[in-house]
Formats: C-alpha cells, structure tokens, sequence
C-alpha cells in the first residue's frame, strides 16, 4: 500500500514540476513517468490519461487542500485573524508555486478546453471552500446579507494580483514582512472598508 502512494506522488510531484517548467503541452507523459521513476505505463494506469494527472496535481499540490486544513484548524479564533491567516498562506502558497502560477498564467489560453475547464472550477472550488467559512458567520450575524461569491473570490483575488504584479510581473521578491503588512491592511479594508462612520464624516 505504501509503495503505491509513494508511486502516485512521485507522479504527482514530477507533473509539478515540470508543468511549471515546460507548460501542460511541453510536458510529456512519458518525461513525466521517467522523471517520477516509473514507466510510462504506471502513470495510465494510475491516472488514465494526462488530464486526470493534471486535475489531481492541483487537488493536492495547491492552495486547496491547504485551505481546507486550514479553515478546520482556525474556527475558534477571531474572524479578522483568520483572514489574516488565509491571505498569508495563499501568498506563501502562491511563491512556493512561482513558478506553476507564471506558466499557467501565460498559458492557460493556449491549452485543450477540458484543461482550461479544470483550471477555472479548481480556482472556484478554492473561492467556494472560502465562502463556506465566510457563510457561517453571516449565518451567525456577524457579516452583513451580501453575496458571498463575490467577497470570497475578491478577497483572493485581489491578493493573487499583489503577487502577480510584484512577484512576476516586476520581478521583486516579496519578504516575508511585507506579505504580512499587505495582508494585514487588505484584510482591514476588506471588513472595514474606506469610509469613516457616517457619524463622524461630517463632523468638526
């Protein structure tokens, strides 16, 4: 048992890597088997066909499945510090998968319907776990009746593009200091906004 997962993530962990160097087309299902140690054969029968490889690699090689651990370990903490937990993780998660986010980024137009199709549900799916959590305390009253879909998706949204434009775009490496301060003050205008209370808007 052990040597067949051992096998399925030398698979998973080949495709990886060389997606992220050489793009979904570049990289071959045999370079990805004789990377993993395996034959050629192994993978089909493991995976069936390269885009069940491609799909599983994201399942598990991802911010998914770390945002779903996450989302279960964090529940009992204060709501503003979990979302400050989350948007670290996905900017760590995003420069650890450097590489991946700029060829997919590059390239996913180019690539067969049914890949691009996996690609856009994965990245809903992920919008979806987060919307789960952010349900929950609108459900308990603490966020005000708006469309979760959207709040979920901005809010990795728009730290995804913080990392794109620093990270890939203008090629600077973003310490980890910096992460924590943006994360910080997008997190506090996410929940809070830009307004002063009404209030005080006016007042002398």
């Amino acid at each position: 048992m052990a040597e067949k997962i051992d096998t399925r993530e030398k698979l998973l962990a080949a495709t990886l890597e060389l997606i992220s160097e050489k793009g979904y087309l570049g990289a071959s299902t045999r370079e990805i088997a004789s990377k993993a140690g395996v034959s050629e054969l192994t993978l089909f029968r493991k995976f069936g066909k390269k885009e069940t490889l491609f799909e599983e690699m994201l399942k598990s090689h991802t911010f998914l499945p770390r945002l779903k651990e996450l989302l279960d370990s964090v529940e009992a903490l204060p709501f503003e510090t979990v979302l400050e937990i989350v948007g670290m993780k996905f900017l760590e998660t995003l420069k650890e998968r450097r590489k991946l986010v700029k060829i997919m980024v590059t390239e996913i137009n180019t690539y067969p319907e049914k890949v691009r199709k996996t690609y856009v549900q994965f990245i809903a799916n992920t919008g979806d776990a987060l919307k789960g959590y952010l349900q929950r305390h609108q459900t308990e009253g603490r966020l005000r009746q708006v469309d979760l879909d959207i709040a979920a998706m901005m809010f990795l949204r728009v730290l995804f593009n913080f990392f794109q434009t620093e990270e890939i775009l203008k090629k600077r490496e973003l310490s980890p200091e910096e992460m924590k301060d943006t994360v910080r003050q997008y997190v506090d205008i996410f929940l809070n906004g830009i307004l002063v209370e009404k209030s005080n808007q006016y007042s002398e």
